[in-house]
């Protein structure tokens, strides 16, 4: 009976006007007219869509006076952007529905229909992402909450490959982390001073590239391999950093988890000479808690070796984290790690325990806009005493520290540049320490453009 309607008004269309819901009266040429309102419309192009009347729900939104700015407009956009996406126009649908989400980023059924979009053109990450948020929304019914479970088992099957790619600069006004001052040691000929290294500004103009790929085993294992560099090049070349790393290894996969085994490697340039090499191995795991909570851990072992100074920085990295991602509604979420890593050196004064934690909010806010704020805090606890001046006298001191670092990144996805974004990220850092020379601040601003999701 729906399809029978829904065809006998396809049937009528070009006779339609656009008015109060009244009976249908025949016009003197024998066509029949039918009046009716703009939600009775929205609804049958809804049910068009649903029945495969691709054309006639077409004719109905488009040829639909123009509606003032609301609920019933962003409905129409809503229905057009599913209608690009059933007749496979995806790029179309894409936009559509990214323009009304950076209008009303808390409609979780148009972040449902963006990541199947996302799905559909191989986005397995962007898809991800949207799915993550629209799980958490109180507005999509719970069918298609079970479906975006096994949606997000599907994306898991099917990551088999992703590319990232940033670049901007960033000024720093402490690019070599320096205390600056002078340091004082009483002798009986009176003060003996020196000047310590002062803080140096630099501008740094970073670049990410990376990548991974996996190769299909079976429904449930894979092979991943994954690479990368980063860089920060300054205007003071002395504290140009470059870093390159790789990864290889099993990754298994089920319907809310997954677990990655690999043997890892990565090389360091530090003023563009040789700093350190690393190899070693790492476990990640994921897992899906609930639809609104997910979950992973990090384990890591790495053995270097330096450059210089071997024979006292020679040793292995222990380092274990997790973190915690809670969608709190459609558009809010918030991410929370924590973890602890173990460095063993040849010489134990260099060797530290460090505690880190870390708590981050973003949103998807109107407009466009995107924001996330992360504090986080570590503490660098060393093993052994080193000498140092102190109270002006000569002394040992077993070095504890404890960071501060505040960093805001702004986005704004109305300046999207061939899926980038420009992205602005404030960041302060505050070191204090049982030795007063290893204090510092250190503030930057940094611009880069980052893929949007």
């Amino acid at each position: 009976m729906k399809k029978f309607f829904i065809l006998l008004f396809a049937i009528l269309l070009p006779n339609i006007s656009w008015a109060d819901l009244s009976s249908p009266k025949t016009n003197a040429d024998g066509t029949t007219e039918i009046t009716m309102s703009a939600v009775d419309a929205l609804k049958i192009a809804a049910a068009m869509i649903d029945n495969g009347e691709l054309n006639g729900a077409g004719q109905i939104l488009t040829k639909m006076p123009e509606l003032p700015r609301g609920p019933l407009e962003l409905e129409r956009w809503f229905l057009l952007g599913r209608l690009a996406a059933a007749r496979d126009d995806f790029d179309t649908a894409i936009d559509i529905f990214r323009t009304i989400l950076d209008a009303q980023p808390t409609l979780a059924r148009v972040r449902f229909e963006l990541a199947v979009c996302y799905m559909k053109t191989s986005q397995w990450y962007r898809a991800d992402y949207q799915l993550r948020l629209a799980m958490a929304g109180d507005d999509l019914p719970e069918n298609v909450r079970h479906m975006m479970n096994y949606y997000r088992y599907m994306v898991r099957q099917n990551k088999n490959w992703n590319v990232w790619f940033n670049f901007g600069a960033a000024p720093d006004n402490n690019v070599n982390n320096a205390t600056g001052g002078s340091e004082c040691i009483i002798t009986i000929f009176g003060p003996l001073c020196r000047n310590l290294i002062e803080p140096e500004s630099a501008v740094g103009f970073n670049l990410g590239l990376g990548g991974d790929y996996e190769f299909k085993l079976s429904d449930q294992w894979r092979w991943k391999s994954e690479a990368g560099v980063y860089s920060n090049i300054y205007n003071l070349h002395d504290y140009d950093d470059v870093y390159l790393y790789a990864s290889t290894g099993p990754r298994y996969i089920w319907s809310r988890g997954d677990v990655w085994a690999a043997a890892t490697a990565s090389r360091r340039w530090y003023g563009w000479r040789g700093y350190n090499w690393s190899a070693g191995a790492r476990i990640t795991a994921n897992y899906d808690f609930t639809r609104r909570l997910s979950g992973g851990i990090n384990l890591q072992y790495m053995s270097n070796w330096y450059d210089y100074f071997g024979e006292y920085l020679d040793g292995e990295t222990y380092s274990a984290g997790g973190h915690l991602f809670w969608s709190i509604t459609s558009n809010i979420y918030t991410i929370l790690r924590a973890g602890i890593t173990r460095e063993e050196t040849a010489a134990p004064t260099y060797a530290y325990w460090m505690p880190n934690i870390s708590i981050g909010v973003g949103a998807e806010l109107p407009y466009g806009f995107n924001v996330y704020f992360s504090p986080s805090v570590y503490w660098q606890l060393y093993d052994a005493p080193q000498w140092s001046v102190q109270n002006g006298i000569f002394t040992q001191v077993t070095e504890h520290d404890f960071t501060q670092r505040y960093a805001l990144s702004l986005s704004n996805n109305k300046f999207d540049v061939m899926g980038f974004v420009p992205t602005i990220i404030f960041s302060y850092t505050r070191r204090d320490s049982n030795m007063w020379q290893r204090e510092y601040d250190r503030w930057a601003i940094e611009f880069t453009m980052s893929r949007r999701f």
